[in-house]
């Protein structure tokens, strides 16, 4: 099977990408669809990170197969302006495989995993995030992944360490 996982900058936030100037086309939903509209013409699944107050934006958008996972962050950034913190993040997806395959891995659609820090690049995912992207998707060896923005290349590292050590770390989480 053939996989795609797009992490571009959060609708609303090119702002942070300041060193960056052409991320200021991900501030329009319209790049987002289009992203998505790619991934399910190319691909036999695939996931987009999103940012949490986007989905009513990106929703409407989305080929109508899609789900929605949702990553919680029990450790994440507070502003002082903000009222209610942004502790999770929705992952749109579409699974390779059926949610009843036989050899994938068991998978919830949500993760609680605090969120990289330090890694150089803004909003670099952390690798047990990866691996539940993964699984979500139905990753198994013999699968590719296209991570679309690779930034720390973190998701290449996961999945090249194979299923079978997916599902052992899963085992002793």
């Amino acid at each position: 099977m053939k996989l795609a996982y797009a992490d571009p900058p959060y609708l609303g936030c090119a702002r942070r990408y300041r060193e960056h100037p052409e991320a200021a086309r991900w501030d329009d939903p319209a790049e987002h669809g289009a992203l998505m509209a790619r991934m399910e013409a190319g691909y036999d699944g695939w996931a987009l990170s999103a940012g949490m107050n986007s989905l009513q934006a990106l929703l409407p958008l989305a080929p109508a197969a899609v789900r929605v996972a949702a990553w919680v962050k029990p450790f994440s950034a507070a502003f002082p302006t903000v009222r209610i913190a942004y502790a999770w993040e929705p992952v749109i997806y579409r699974p390779a495989r059926p949610l009843t395959s036989e050899g994938a891995v068991p998978v919830k659609d949500y993760l609680v995993e605090n969120m990289a820090l330090r890694r150089g690049v803004i909003g670099a995912k952390p690798e047990k995030f990866c691996r539940w992207v993964l699984d979500l998707l139905g990753y198994m060896d013999g699968d590719t992944i296209d991570d679309l923005f690779p930034g720390t290349g973190v998701m290449g590292h996961v999945a090249a360490q194979g299923t079978l050590d997916l599902a052992a770390d899963e085992a002793t989480a």
